[in-house]
This record gives C-alpha cells, sequence and structure tokens, in this order.
C-alpha cells in the first residue's frame, strides 16, 4: 500500500522510504508483506528536498530506511521527518557508523538503529589495503617523480622493506576490522587484533588483545589500522603518548573517524620522523582545511572520507534491509543493531 496523502495513518505502520528503494524492492516488499500478513504503508521521502511531511503522515511512520539515494539534499528533509516521527521504532541505514548526531537523538529515544556493515567493510578494507601497499612500496615518491616528469628509482638506501617481516596491529575486529586484518595476512603480515571479546577459532588474526592493553601491544608494530567506532570511550583514545608509543618509522592508516585520533599530536610525529608516514581517509575537521599540514606532508595519503565508494553499493545494501524488515514485522531481533 502507497501512502494515500488524505489518508488518516495514526493507527497505521508506514515505513519511510525513497521512490528509488520503492522501485528497487517494491516487490519484495509486497511478497514480505503477504508472508508475514501485515499491512504495511510506504509513505515516500518528498521528491522537493525543501519539503515536509504533514502531521498525520509523520504520526504514521514506524519505521524508516536511510538508503544511498537520500543522502545530500534530502537527507535533510528525510531526518527531520524520522525526528518529529512520535511513533518511530526501528531506522535502518546504510552507514556503517551512527556517531553522527543525526541518529544520537534518535538512539536517545530508544529508536533501534540497524545497518548491514558487511556491504561497507569490504571496499574499506581494499582501500585501506591499497593505502598499505601504495606507502609500503614507496608510491609516494614515484607520484612525486611522475608529476615532474623524472626518472627517479628508489635509492639503495631506501629501499622498502619486505611486507612478510612485518607486523600490522588493527584497532577494532569488526566487519571492516576483520576484511582488513584478512587481506593483510594474505599478502604477508602478522596481524595482532585489538578488541574487547576474546580470540575466536575463526578470527583472521594471529593474535588478539583488549584495549587496556594496547600500549604494550604496539611496540611491536610496523602498521597501526584504526578500523574501530567512534564512541565515547574512543574519541581521542589515539593520543600523544600512543602515538609516541610505535616504534620510529611505523605507520598510521585511519579509515574510522578523525576524531579518534590526536590530529595535532599525529601531525607532530609526522613532522619530526617518529612516523614514517600514513594513509588518512577521515578528519578531525571535514572537509579536511586547506590550511591543513596533512595535504602537503611527504608520505602521507589522503582520501576524502571516501574509502567505502563502490559501484552498485545501493543494490547491495537491499538484502540487510528487505531481512531486517521481515524480523521486525514478525517481531524478531533485528540483526546488526548499531549502538554509538
Amino acid at each position: 500500500m502507497t501512502l494515500s496523502p488524505q489518508r488518516n495513518l495514526a493507527h497505521m505502520t508506514g515505513i519511510l522510504l525513497s521512490e528509488r528503494t520503492l522501485k528497487l524492492c517494491g516487490s519484495e516488499i509486497d511478497r514480505i508483506q503477504r508472508e508475514t500478513g501485515t499491512s504495511l504503508v510506504r509513505i515516500l521521502i518528498p521528491a522537493d528536498p525543501t519539503a515536509r511531511l504533514e502531521a498525520d503522515q509523520l504520526a504514521g511512520i514506524k519505521a524508516a530506511f536511510f538508503s544511498v539515494d537520500v543522502m545530500g539534499e534530502k537527507a535533510a528533509s528525510f531526518f527531520s521527518a524520522v525526528h518529529r516521527a512520535p511513533g518511530l521504532e526501528w531506522l535502518h541505514t546504510f552507514n556503517t557508523g551512527v556517531d553522527h548526531p543525526v541518529f544520537k537523538g534518535l538512539l536517545d529515544r530508544g529508536v533501534a538503529i540497524t545497518n548491514y556493515p558487511i556491504v561497507a567493510a569490504v571496499p574499506i578494507a581494499h582501500t585501506a589495503i591499497a593505502g598499505l601497499l601504495m606507502l609500503a612500496r614507496g608510491f609516494p615518491h614515484w607520484l612525486e617523480a611522475q608529476l615532474e616528469r623524472r626518472w627517479s628509482p628508489q635509492s639503495p638506501s631506501a629501499l622498502p622493506e619486505r611486507l612478510e617481516d612485518q607486523t600490522l596491529v588493527v584497532l577494532g575486529l569488526g566487519a571492516i576490522g576483520s576484511e582488513i586484518a584478512r587481506l593483510a595476512r594474505a599478502i604477508g603480515l602478522r596481524v595482532i587484533g585489538i578488541r574487547r571479546s576474546p580470540a575466536g577459532s575463526n578470527d583472521p588474526v594471529d593474535e588478539v588483545y583488549r584495549p587496556q592493553q594496547l600500549e604494550q601491544v604496539l611496540g611491536r608494530a610496523d602498521w597501526l589500522a584504526i578500523s574501530c567506532p567512534l564512541t565515547s570511550e574512543t574519541r581521542g583514545w589515539i593520543d600523544r603518548s600512543l602515538l609516541r608509543s610505535l616504534p620510529r618509522g611505523a605507520r598510521v592508516i585511519n579509515v574510522a573517524r578523525g576524531e579518534i585520533v590526536d590530529e595535532d599530536a599525529l601531525i607532530e610525529a609526522l613532522r619530526d620522523g617518529h612516523l614514517a608516514g600514513a594513509y588518512l581517509d577521515v578528519f578531525a575537521q571535514e572537509p579536511l582545511p586547506e590550511s591543513s599540514p596533512l595535504w602537503s606532508l611527504p608520505n602521507v595519503i589522503v582520501t576524502p572520507h571516501n574509502a567505502a565508494a563502490s559501484g552498485g553499493i545501493e543494490l547491495r545494501h537491499i538484502p540487510g534491509f528487505l531481512a531486517n524488515l521481515e524480523r521486525w514485522l514478525r517481531k524478531q531481533p533485528l540483526a546488526h543493531i548499531a549502538s554509538s
């Protein structure tokens, strides 16, 4: 059932969707309704990003899907609706992290927020490993030489070390961190994982330690990959002391959130040579200001919070949404519940 603007929806079960999502999976939503014996009203996000839903429409919204196509100018209209919907119970989002302030108010209200983290985990991990390999193999030197049309082989005194002799510490072994660890082991790195829960038999790591053991582990790291969520506990976690716990010449990869790292301390460690390089997709302030030294520091690779970019990603989010929609309609526990 699609929204009729005049229909009183307060007593109905409505779901807020984009027109694009309805085109992609409307038939599957129909199937789920039939199989669950439920009636679901589809309430469409206004095509006009400045438009707002009426009060009776808002009253009917019990669920919502923040899909990839809603990013940009439609996002304000979407979040205006979900924050004003008094009966909202569940929001599914394509976002891997829900640390943005637009989610906090919903979490505080007790709204269940779910995602489908494996979709973004694979391209993010691929990007992280690409950054690692570029630094490990000296690509910043070659790219600079290419821009200057200069033939400049690596000097004998600066030849890259074998990755097979190096250790990567992965901070956070969720979907993203586990995929980074799996790929890193495949190219020969020894991998140490940091997380709260104990090691499991299928973990793609050589060793697992708890967060409170991080400082002692960092002394063994040639690489530190940050892939944990931003929370009150992880904000500012990688401070000057922990950065200095890394051996001289280590490198940092951050595909999580910029606020997890003390950015001034990171810049200092890169400038004075304690750190030999970094691949950074996230920053304390985004977009990264033009005045930031990170743009021009040698052996620093900067990307614009774009590590998850991948063609067809909106289609890959649909199965996770539909699976949780069926669980929600059947009053079953939801999968991949996110927390701040």
